[in-house]
């Protein structure tokens, strides 16, 4: 399986733990995002961005996205959209998101504070997807002064549940923000990984598909810290600057948040990293899928996978050592990341079938019928 590449052995001392599948998050530094943070820790720099390292990483931002866009650089995807959002609204606008989408959940009312009261007008969504008869019904659903006006559409790419927008789901989403005069917003988080799984170019995937600003995430993709804020649309970044330094995102040393991005992008590691990810996810849900008395909720478009299990079986990974979260649904999320080890999965999922036949034999006879 040429998509799957071996790390070095993960060290079980006491500041660490065997690898897990809760979250990406769970992951350390990349190679090539700490050679690039190594290499740009010899001399001084100039601080608060005016360095080379900064530069390079803004003009391989535009060399990836083969367009000139403006490119600002934060600590974490919380800044990065609520930031994003709070730049293209007013305190009196509203913003269109799905009931499943990042800003709403988990967010505690970030993209609100930064934009000093801009309304979530939330729809519900199947998958996490926002669809264009939601945009359209929330952006008609008022028009009187004692409404906040919509001015905005925020996509979560891949949703919060796995799933990726294709191309033409993009197109359409653009299109009803066209009709209303919305700008469009991707939160990305994962927007490697959705690369990865349409097998498009990044520009198709955003500013051809109509997106006017993308939050590119870095830490999920094997980096320590750090994302990259795009504007396509270059007027809406209009003291975007300003805004970052007010919020406390404004790195006086900048360089390290900006070599991490030089190595991930000119080595095409950012690609290769989710290519991993999301083949790890396949290659896990193909063969719970064998399985009895456990479901994979949905298709696993990214390095996401969803089950849906009994409790005693939940339970018995749990005593097993595994963690996961069980947030979204009640369905068990099982995350993979550019690290994650084939022999680490294989074990995972010979504890889960262990524990589905365990259940499997407990369950009462009558219950089998």
């Amino acid at each position: 399986m040429s998509h799957f590449y071996h790390w070095k052995e993960m060290r079980q001392d006491e500041s660490g733990i065997a690898q897990q599948f809760a979250s990406d998050n769970y992951a350390g530094i990349c190679p090539e995002a700490w050679a690039a943070m190594d290499s740009a820790n010899y001399g001084h720099a100039t601080a608060y961005g005016e360095d080379a390292w900064t530069t390079r990483a803004a003009n391989a931002f535009r060399e990836l996205f083969e367009t000139e866009c403006e490119v600002f650089f934060v600590f974490n995807g919380t800044a990065a959209n609520s930031l994003a959002l709070a730049s293209l609204c007013q305190s009196y606008h509203g913003v269109i998101c799905c009931d499943a989408s990042h800003v709403e959940t988990d967010e505690c009312g970030a993209p609100e504070f930064f934009s000093n009261g801009s309304k979530l007008l939330v729809a519900p969504a199947v998958d996490g997807k926002l669809t264009p008869a939601s945009i359209r019904e929330l952006a008609t659903k008022r028009q009187d002064i004692h409404y906040p006006k919509p001015r905005v559409v925020t996509i979560t790419q891949p949703t919060e549940t796995g799933r990726v927008y294709s191309l033409d789901e993009l197109g359409a989403v653009s299109a009803a923000c066209k009709e209303h005069g919305l700008s469009l917003h991707m939160d990305g988080a994962r927007f490697a990984n959705a690369c990865a799984s349409l097998g498009c170019s990044p520009a198709d995937l955003t500013w051809r598909s109509g997106v006017d600003v993308l939050c590119f995430g870095g830490t999920k993709n094997g980096m320590a810290v750090g994302e990259a804020v795009i504007f396509f649309d270059r007027k809406l970044a209009v003291d975007f600057d300003y805004r970052c330094k007010q919020a406390g995102q404004l790195a006086s040393k900048m360089r390290f948040l900006a070599a991490p991005w030089v190595g991930m992008l000119e080595s095409g590691a950012w690609l290769k990293n989710a290519e991993h990810a999301n083949a790890c996810a396949r290659y896990f849900a193909e063969r719970v899928r064998k399985l009895g008395n456990v479901e994979v909720v949905s298709v696993a478009d990214a390095n996401t996978v969803f089950l849906n299990a009994p409790e005693e079986i939940l339970a018995g990974l749990r005593l097993r050592g595994w963690r996961f979260y069980t947030f979204i649904g009640g369905a068990a999320r099982i995350m993979f990341a550019w690290d994650s080890d084939l022999k680490r999965v294989d074990a995972l999922l010979a504890d889960l079938e262990e524990c589905a036949c365990a259940a499997s034999a407990a369950a009462p006879v009558n219950s089998r019928t």
